[in-house]
């Protein structure tokens, strides 16, 4: 079977690994010059099945009106007006609520923790190098509200068997030492021990190298114009070369899958959520996490890579906007310095933005699309790498016609049909 994989970052990566294992012929397209120089190439470094929930909650809306009043707030609203944010916030708003919490954040989980068991099967497979920790993720909380808040997530944890631990302010600098000289400003954190980190753009250059063993073929440098759909069916797709015909295409293009997939009249709900980043050196590693501190009240991720601290967040409406202005990095800046400034220059910070492909539940798209042959593994949001190996396969058994290892039915875009 000929497919083509279109996007070269980590789920257009471990989409073709996967469809490679199950003896496709394969082809990427992507239109950069290499792998994973959009969305995965400075992402927070977290795979982090245990701190997958939706952004849509029960008291969202109340908090979005309040962050944005504040300077360092996790959410930023452009005020330029766009029918598609409009309508994508609106779909999110009406996820709000306590039942449809419970849904998104068990959907996301399943797929989360079982693409963490394929993540351990790939990197035993293939021995993949990537700067990779396994010291769990902590939640930290500076205020009681959220350690009260906690409560409910736990819940679902449990029930998931998800392995966790509720810490108390003495027991937060057991586990993260470099937070010591702060523990005055903490009331306690969540720890997901089974959270894992590592550096993304590390991993998809080692997973391209496995991909050209398996024979899967890259094609950089090219721009995706069209789709060719005839009768329902996927002919091909259409670049600078003209028409390339295969028997499937997947739609691994995070926030611009949605453009192409409307000339097809394939419509679904995904919206590019901007985040930001910093990485820096490490300049004393007792003041440096040990691995993922989740700051709740700013919505930061602080990773450890190695000798450098990665941290990333920020989630700014504002379409297809990749400018990386110093006013919208203060806040994942004055994170690192609150909590880890004696352990790194921030003046040596170097910064990055992406657009993170968002669906107004949380859930990614994975499945067919309506038409023959035209499948769809998008709209990851802030867990692509988390969901990636889970999510590749997912769409390749449903590719290769064989029985999916997860219930995949309501990760499909029919969900958004009822």
């Amino acid at each position: 079977m000929r497919v083509c994989v279109l996007g070269a970052g980590v789920i257009g990566l471990t989409s073709a690994y996967y469809l490679a294992k199950k003896g496709c012929q394969v082809t990427v397209i992507d239109r950069q010059s290499d792998v994973a120089l959009e969305t995965s190439f400075a992402n927070a470094g977290q795979i982090s099945p245990g701190y997958s929930a939706p952004w849509a909650a029960p008291g969202v809306p109340l908090k979005a009106i309040k962050w944005l009043m504040q300077k360092h707030a996790p959410l930023k609203l452009s005020l330029e007006p766009e029918l598609k944010k409009i309508d994508w916030m609106i779909k999110m708003l009406g996820q709000c609520t306590n039942s449809a919490y419970d849904i998104n954040k068990s959907r996301m989980m399943m797929l989360a923790e079982y693409s963490r068991d394929k993540f351990i099967e790939l990197r035993k497979e293939i021995g993949v190098q990537y700067e990779d920790g396994q010291g769990g993720t902590l939640q930290l909380f500076r205020k009681i509200e959220q350690v009260d808040a906690a409560e409910k997530d736990i819940k679902v944890l449990k029930a998931l068997g998800v392995p966790h631990e509720l810490l108390a302010p003495e027991q937060v600098i057991q586990v993260e030492p470099g937070l010591s000289s702060v523990v005055d400003k903490l009331k306690g954190g969540l720890r997901l021990i089974g959270d894992e980190t590592g550096d993304c753009y590390l991993f998809c250059k080692s997973l391209k190298a496995t991909c050209e063993e398996l024979g899967v073929t890259f094609q950089f440098n090219s721009d995706i114009e069209s789709l060719d759909v005839q009768a329902n069916k996927i002919k091909g797709v259409v670049t600078q070369l003209g028409l390339q015909e295969f028997d499937s295409v997947v739609v691994c293009l995070g926030s611009y899958s949605k453009e192409l997939l409307k000339d097809c009249g394939v419509d679904i709900p995904v919206y590019p959520v901007k985040g930001y980043s910093l990485t820096v050196p490490i300049s004393d590693t007792n003041f440096a996490p040990i691995s993922t501190v989740m700051d709740e009240t700013y919505k930061v991720a602080v990773t450890r890579l190695g000798n450098r601290i990665r941290a990333a967040g920020t989630a700014e409406l504002t379409g297809y906007n990749l400018d990386l202005p110093k006013s919208r990095t203060e806040t994942i800046s004055h994170v690192v310095g609150d909590l880890f400034g004696k352990g790194c220059d921030l003046a040596e910070a170097e910064y990055w933005t992406g657009l993170r492909p968002m669906t107004p539940d949380g859930t990614p798209v994975v499945g067919g699309s309506g038409i023959d042959g035209l499948y769809l593994n998008t709209g990851h949001g802030t867990l692509g790498w988390t969901m990636s190996c889970g999510s590749a396969a997912v769409i390749a058994d449903i590719i290769a016609g064989d029985k999916t290892d997860i219930d995949s039915q309501d990760l499909s875009a029919e969900r958004y049909k009822k």
